[in-house]
């Protein structure tokens, strides 16, 4: 009667042993799979990251090039201020004589 409930015991802890692994197996996997997600969620983080920096900087670019126009726009104004300061004077001489 103890030999068969022991064979029966081995079995059952047999089986249990192997379900187990089994669970391992597929735990595994997963754990796989996520590192995997994961990896590729890293590496897509990255690139937009580096998207971001080149933006950032043609961004600055562009920024650095309207400073550029905005004064030189100022100074055309200004020479046209003058321009016309001067025509002005000239007519007020002119019509002074």
């Amino acid at each position: 009667m103890k030999s068969k409930i022991i064979k029966t015991s081995l079995i059952v802890l047999s089986l249990a042993m192997v379900g187990g692994c089994a669970d391992m197996k597929k735990m595994s996997s997963d754990i796989e799979a996520a590192n995997a997600a994961a990896a590729s969620a890293m590496t897509k983080a990255n690139e937009a990251y580096t998207l971001a920096s080149k933006s950032q900087s043609t961004a600055s670019d562009a920024a650095s090039a309207a400073a550029k126009a905005q004064a030189t726009a100022d100074e055309a104004l200004a020479c046209c201020k003058a321009n016309s300061d001067k025509i002005d004077r000239m007519f007020e001489k002119a019509m002074m004589k």
